[in-house]
């Protein structure tokens, strides 16, 4: 494409920084180049319509880890400090989330996350409420108080989940808020998005690397990642995608479920949103299927969430589903994300481990202040 005098000067010369993927990530290390950079030529670069993987396509969840996910972690870590500095990174995230945009505008509502099992899985809740006091003992410094408690079940699903692990740390957000005040956020401070625009390639040269999209080529000082879940070949597959499949139902009269819920490790998980359900996950009935960039949905995992709904959540409660999608999430062998420089003039921070609204911020925050 030939660009106009215009388009060279006011959004292609003596360009700064340049960022890909305008997802929560991304958004935030360009605000935050902003703030260190008063006076730099700032430009970001998405290739869809809207942030493409899962910023503007997750549940809304404010959360930083279920008893459940965090033994897991406990196992699949080989330092229990690396655990307790991921809760850690999570939690001082979704502060700095709630401080930049405000609790209203994000709509942030403090009602508590849940941890749900089922009546078959008494010796795995079990094996879970052992570790309670274990768990709230390494997250005290941080919380100054109890995190995780046993509760009776007071829901409309009580016959089906019998015991649950509460955590009154755990909030919900609304997604769709939340990014759009970060994109009015990023306009009002002079940053330049590009959308419908992907990289192709990039040289480095000398003292700045050249970017090729499917649009244009242009020069910048510094590239930055911030691709996430398509950040395979970036990282050398340190990060591998993994979609998340979601639907939601239309408004159910009388509806009594107000939280977050977490069951099956972390693998399945559910909340209220204006008088509906939102259910999410499945991932674990074909992790190599879902290990996947496509943005469609899958049968297999549609129906079992839909079966979920009819058989656990919601027995006898009648519901329409409204709407299905699918996002796409950053994972790896840890889930400690990746913000490193990877050559002379080109960085990334990538590999959020399905907990992008609680680092995103942070992450964004800690690429912008490695440049």
């Amino acid at each position: 494409m030939q660009l106009s005098y215009w388009e060279l000067k006011n959004w292609f010369s003596n360009v700064d920084f340049t960022i890909v993927g305008s997802g929560i990530v991304g958004l935030h290390t360009a605000i935050r180049l902003r703030e260190r950079f008063p006076k730099a030529k700032i430009i970001l670069l998405e290739k869809g319509v809207l942030p493409q993987g899962a910023s503007t396509k997750n549940a809304g969840f404010a959360c930083f880890g279920s008893v459940s996910e965090i033994i897991d972690d406990l196992k699949t870590h080989t330092e229990e400090e690396e655990v307790i500095q991921l809760i850690q990174k999570r939690y001082s995230g979704l502060q700095l989330l709630r401080e930049n945009l405000g609790d209203a505008v994000i709509d942030y509502q403090p009602l508590g996350g849940y941890e749900l099992f089922l009546k078959e899985d008494e010796a795995f809740y079990n094996d879970c409420v052992s570790k309670i006091p274990f768990i709230n003992e390494i997250v005290r410094p941080l919380f100054k108080s109890d995190v995780y408690t046993k509760v009776s079940n007071t829901f409309q699903f009580k016959n089906t989940f019998e015991h649950l692990i509460f955590n009154s740390f755990e909030g919900q957000i609304d997604t769709g808020n939340m990014m759009q005040a970060l994109l009015k956020k990023a306009a009002l401070h002079d940053i330049l998005i590009l959308n419908n625009q992907t990289v192709s390639q990039y040289q480095e040269l000398n003292d700045e690397i050249e970017v090729v999209t499917n649009e244009v080529s242009f020069k910048t000082k510094k590239l930055i990642f911030t691709t996430n879940g398509f950040a395979s070949e970036l990282t050398k597959n340190q990060v591998k995608p993994a979609r998340a499949q979601v639907l939601i139902t239309k408004p159910i009269a009388n509806l009594d479920i107000k939280g977050t819920f977490h069951l099956d490790k972390g693998y399945s998980y559910f909340r209220n949103i204006n008088n509906r359900i939102l259910l999410g996950g499945g991932r674990n009935l074909d992790f190599e299927g879902e290990t996947t960039t496509s943005l469609e949905t899958s049968e297999k995992i549609q129906n079992h969430l839909e079966d979920l709904l009819k058989n656990v959540i919601l027995r006898d409660t009648p519901f329409e589903i409204e709407h299905r999608w699918s996002g796409i999430m950053g994972i790896g062998n840890s889930k400690k994300p990746i913000v490193q420089q990877v050559s002379n003039h080109v960085y990334c921070g990538v590999r959020m481990g399905g907990m992008g609204v609680a680092i995103g911020s942070l992450i964004g925050k800690e690429v912008a202040d490695l440049v």
